[in-house]
């Protein structure tokens, strides 16, 4: 059984050294050294040779033999891409390229794109000599007589991200302009020269991978721009082949409440099947269709996504069984889901509309109002009556949520901030505003700034909000939120308040 999770872009010389630095230290008869050996190895707690130790490091993460964690690790470096690090280039070509397309890092912008249109307008003879430029330009003439000539290069690795043609397609986001008809065409020429449309990239070695029907469905945690023509470009890879059991394309995708790149996995039959390419390379470290969906009705409750919920319901999704509990979170904290039923969730999140929905169609059982759970939903809900019915739960109800205060302010439950106030709880706690997690993240009023809501900040001034707490991620006050976010009202309010930087 492991007893720690593989890091994040793993390497292997560094596991290599891990195996012989305890390999030296059980030797040395290190106590911790020897412990860890006597938890892995089937001799018990003794000194190891080099592949003892090897053993021990492996088994410690996961996997049932050195050669097992060997072939995971140099799979994750063979696909490795560090797109957002790239920085310059020397050709014109490559210029284009490095400025076409989303990469997932902090310098995404229209300004960006706008530059490689230059460059195209510049240069337009680098598509007829590169076919990643000619299809990252959706250019099916240059396409068509390339992949005559070599049709090997429709699967050529090549440009600053070494990425395949059909990902420069797929991330461009260069030309507002460019038609579905040469988006399609263009991808269909790949793919009928035997492009590979689960072709992708692990992005910083992470196991999630970044395939070519990520970046066509697009968005993200800083909202990504999706492809002109999303939904005709996944659908082309779809039908050649592509996996729609795609797990970053779903998390990218989950922030918002459409729910068109769902109907159309759906379709083609996500939440079944083996999980395709990806899980065949990396096995237990990507997730299952199965878990796949689970991770979308997690976030569609916790986040009051009814019409979510419905589809993802109609699909097959387990309404009533509790969440489990993550096996491989890095960090150990307490969160709303674990062991709770949706329903459970969703009244302790104050997600009522998906409440309601699960009680009346789908076989949910409301649940009952007791307890600091009890509590916690009449609050997040607004119901003073019933909150004031739980009070004598409050001490336990703030022990198990001492952040509930972030939460309400993300759900912008501002009725419920007042009474959560006056039952005890910290107008200045720190949690995680996006997930129902107790992660010291930022404050209440850090939500409100970065929203940009002038009288919610107001409001928790009022309750005694100190405007010059730092978060914890970005060590920024609520005013830097304010300014990061462009809420120009909102900067105006917090800077007299705020402590000068």
């Amino acid at each position: 059984m492991a007893t720690a999770r593989l890091p994040d872009d793993p390497s292997f010389e560094q596991l290599r050294k891990q195996a012989k630095d305890l390999r030296d230290l059980s030797r040395a008869g290190v106590p911790g050294a020897l412990d860890l050996v006597g938890a892995h190895h089937p001799g018990g707690r003794q000194a190891v040779s080099l592949t003892g130790a090897q053993l021990v490091v492996a088994r410690h993460y996961g996997f049932s033999s050195w050669a097992a964690l060997k072939r995971h690790v140099t799979t994750i470096e063979r696909y490795r891409r560090t797109p957002d690090e790239v920085t310059g280039a020397d050709r014109p070509v490559d210029e284009f390229l490095m400025l076409a397309c989303l990469r997932y890092g902090g310098d995404d912008s229209l300004s960006r794109w706008q530059r490689a249109a230059r460059v195209l307008a510049e240069h337009p003879e680098i598509t007829r000599t590169s076919v990643h430029a000619a299809a990252a330009a959706a250019d099916t003439d240059a396409l068509e007589a390339l992949l005559r000539e070599d049709p090997s290069l429709a699967s050529a690795e090549g440009g600053p991200y070494r990425w395949e043609p059909l990902l420069y397609l797929a991330y461009a986001r260069h030309d507002p302009s460019v038609s579905e008809e040469a988006t399609v065409r263009s991808a269909r020429q790949l793919l009928d020269h035997s492009a590979d449309p689960d072709a992708g990239y692990l992005w910083h070695g992470l196991t999630t991978p970044f395939t070519a029907l990520t970046g066509a469905l697009g968005s993200g945690e800083g909202d990504q721009p999706r492809h002109r023509h999303a939904l005709a470009l996944a659908g082309t890879l779809l039908r050649a082949g592509a996996d729609p059991n795609d797990g970053q394309a779903l998390y990218n995708r989950q922030f918002d409440s459409d729910d068109s790149h769902l109907r159309l996995l759906f379709s083609y039959g996500l939440g079944r099947g083996d999980g395709g390419p990806w899980r065949a390379r990396l096995g237990m470290r990507t997730d299952s269709p199965a878990d796949l969906i689970r991770r979308q009705l997690q976030w569609a409750v916790t986040h009051d996504m009814r019409d979510r919920v419905r589809l993802l319901a109609e699909h097959g999704a387990d309404l009533r069984s509790p969440f489990k509990p993550a096996q491989d979170g890095l960090v150990t904290c307490v969160n709303a889901w674990e062991g709770r039923t949706p329903a459970e969730v969703a009244a302790i999140c104050g997600c009522l509309a998906v409440l309601d929905w699960l009680v009346d169609h789908g076989g949910a059982t409301r649940p009952a109002a007791e307890g600091a759970d009890g509590l916690i939903a009449a609050a997040l809900a607004g119901d003073r009556r019933a909150a004031e019915r739980h009070a004598g739960h409050a001490a336990a109800a703030r022990a198990q949520r001492p952040g509930l205060i972030v939460w309400a302010a993300s759900r912008r439950a501002w009725p419920a901030i007042p009474l959560l106030a006056e039952l005890g709880w910290d107008v200045n706690a720190r949690a995680r505003a996006d997930v129902p997690m107790e992660q010291e993240w930022e404050t209440a009023l850090h939500v409100a700034a970065g929203s940009g809501d002038v009288d919610a900040a107001r409001l928790l001034m009022q309750l005694g909000a100190d405007p010059a707490i730092r978060d914890a991620r970005f060590r920024a006050t609520p005013l830097g939120w304010a300014e990061h976010f462009g809420h120009q009202a909102m900067t105006d309010y917090l800077r007299p308040l705020s402590p000068a930087e």
